[in-house]
């Protein structure tokens, strides 16, 4: 074989092997979106291999080769950006501009970038209502999941709040479930309270709300910043 021939083949190996990883990710963001449907359209009781492959057009056994089982597959789906916001996501994307800020400007960025992701995501607030009413080994994967990315997301801030008198976890635990409830109530509410849940007006006075309530909680309790 020529020198010339070697490297066609080599090259040719090459784009095969590109081809055939590109093809393993597109199938492999294929089930993990198909998890996401299932889940918004009929429930966790719908959810299982057979009918994962049958939304993702696939042979189960290729669920099995990328995740092992429906556990693993359910937390790869929980861990996506699918589902639920990163960590990037939550400090806004500079995570060293937001340290440099004082915590009692730290708090309500990361809670009004949590409001706005979680509106992005219309799926994930489907899968939220069907987790109100149904409770098995599947939902509290999904729980561990993102109670996981809560524990992660204290300690990237964690050093913040070491000089600080309030109960941070408590402020923000409090706030987070107010606009997971809103988010919530917007699939069959227009207007809470006279609030408009369903518009971005209405946000922006939620997230001046979550502004004012955490200076209120935290300016006089900090010392840093």
């Amino acid at each position: 074989m020529t020198t010339k021939m070697k490297k066609r083949s080599n090259n040719a190996a090459h784009t095969d092997k590109v081809v055939r990883s590109r093809d393993r990710v597109a199938t492999r963001e294929g089930i993990i979106r198909a998890v996401g449907s299932l889940l918004a359209r009929e429930g966790f009781m719908a959810l299982g291999i057979n009918a994962v492959a049958k939304e993702a057009g696939i042979d189960k056994v290729l669920i099995y080769r990328y995740f092992g089982g429906m556990p693993e597959l359910l937390r790869a789906f929980g861990e996506s950006e699918e589902f639920w916001p990163s960590i990037s996501e939550f400090l806004g994307g500079d995570i060293e501009t937001l340290l440099s800020m004082p915590v009692v400007e730290i708090i309500p960025t990361v809670l009004i970038n949590f409001s706005r992701a979680l509106r992005r995501r219309p799926v994930t607030i489907e899968i939220m209502a069907w987790e109100m009413v149904e409770q098995n080994e599947l939902t509290e994967e999904l729980r561990r999941v993102r109670e996981d990315m809560a524990i992660r997301l204290f300690k990237e801030l964690g050093a913040k709040f070491d000089d600080a008198d309030a109960d941070i976890a408590a402020i923000t635990t409090l706030l987070s479930a107010a606009v997971s409830y809103l988010v919530l109530r917007s699939r069959d509410t227009q207007v809470y309270n006279t609030v408009d849940i369903r518009s971005d007006k209405g946000w922006e006075r939620i997230e001046e709300a979550i502004t004012m309530i955490c200076r209120q909680c935290l300016i006089s309790s900090t010392s840093k910043g």
